[in-house]
């Protein structure tokens, strides 16, 4: 980073959401709610699959994960968004507003390639079911989730500085409610194509090999169900991958509306909409939508729920 971004910009004002004042309060009680859901329901997909013997399976370490990385995408977006409806100056560092772009990096670039993880895993558990422990083993687990991180780690070292790169001389208001690409993009005042470049080959590489992991593994998943003979078997196997072809085609959709179009066709108001959608909405919706098609995490919580009763009870009842 040249050191003179530093002494030329030292802060960036966001604009939020919405820049009208009668909105703020209603706002910031909205995404409070959402984020309040986001952090319940990711913390009991994590808390379920980490203590019920019944969520040891391959397919529930990587919801797990999943969970972790809606998590911390949302925290590294709500918390400041949250106070900034609350302030009137609604600024960020230099420094912070960096950090916030990595580690927003990381996290959205781990959700693309988890949820292609999540379709090898489905297409292995049903079209080669006798294989799947030894396909999909823990150690192979382990071994994907860490390539994972450590990828997604990488990709957000290298646009993040990309980006930082540049020169900010004059503008310093972001059209945005958090530190991302493109609206840093439009403030700088020096040369953006490498920049640009960077963004659009890593972002158009990531989504085109996730994509094409999830639709060749549904392709071959559908191919199988067909096959099944029993009416039964077959909403069995299609109640199973639903919820993950429901949240994966969202998901999707909205980032290939984001980041694959060209720098002049952006028009911020609608990609603030998106944004919110991706890093704040859909994080809300995946743990509903992975629990309520599915018996064993349903199960697994009224256990959880009964036992944590239980337990309160009896403390109750051993102090009085």
């Amino acid at each position: 980073m040249a050191h003179g971004n530093f002494t030329q910009v030292t802060e960036f004002i966001l604009t939020g959401v919405s820049e009208r004042p009668d909105l703020q309060i209603p706002l910031f009680f909205v995404f409070l709610v959402i984020y309040g859901l986001t952090v319940t329901g990711n913390l009991s997909i994590i808390t379920l699959t980490s203590v019920d013997s019944r969520l040891q399976t391959p397919m529930y370490f990587f919801l797990r994960h999943l969970a972790i990385i809606n998590l911390g995408n949302s925290t590294v977006i709500a918390p400041k968004m949250l106070i900034n409806f609350l302030v009137k100056k609604h600024t960020t560092s230099y420094y912070e507003c960096a950090i916030q772009l990595g580690v927003f990096l990381v996290f959205i670039v781990a959700e693309v390639l988890m949820l292609a993880v999540m379709a090898y895993d489905r297409y292995v558990a049903i079209c080669n079911p006798l294989l799947y422990m030894a396909v999909v083993s823990r150690r192979i687990c382990f071994l994907l989730v860490s390539l994972t991180y450590l990828y997604s780690f990488c990709t957000s070292i290298v646009t993040s500085s990309s980006v930082f790169s540049m020169t900010y001389c004059s503008s310093n208001v972001i059209n945005h409610f958090y530190c991302d690409t493109v609206p840093l993009l439009a403030l700088s005042c020096s040369d953006t194509s490498v920049p640009e470049a960077v963004i659009f080959i890593s972002a158009s590489t990531n989504l085109v090999f996730s994509i094409s992991t999830v639709v060749a593994s549904y392709f071959n998943i559908v191919l199988s169900i067909l096959r099944i003979c029993s009416s039964e078997g077959r909403k069995k196997a299609f109640s199973t991958c639903a919820s993950h072809m429901t949240a994966v085609s969202v998901f999707y959709g909205t980032l290939l509306f984001m980041y694959l179009q060209p720098q002049t066709n952006h028009s911020m108001g609608v990609d603030k909409m998106a944004s919110v959608f991706y890093t704040l909405v859909i994080p809300m919706l995946n743990p509903i939508i992975y629990s309520l098609r599915n018996n064993d995490v349903k199960a697994a919580l009224k256990m959880f729920i009964r036992n944590t009763c239980c337990s309160l009870n009896h403390s109750s009842f051993k102090t009085l």
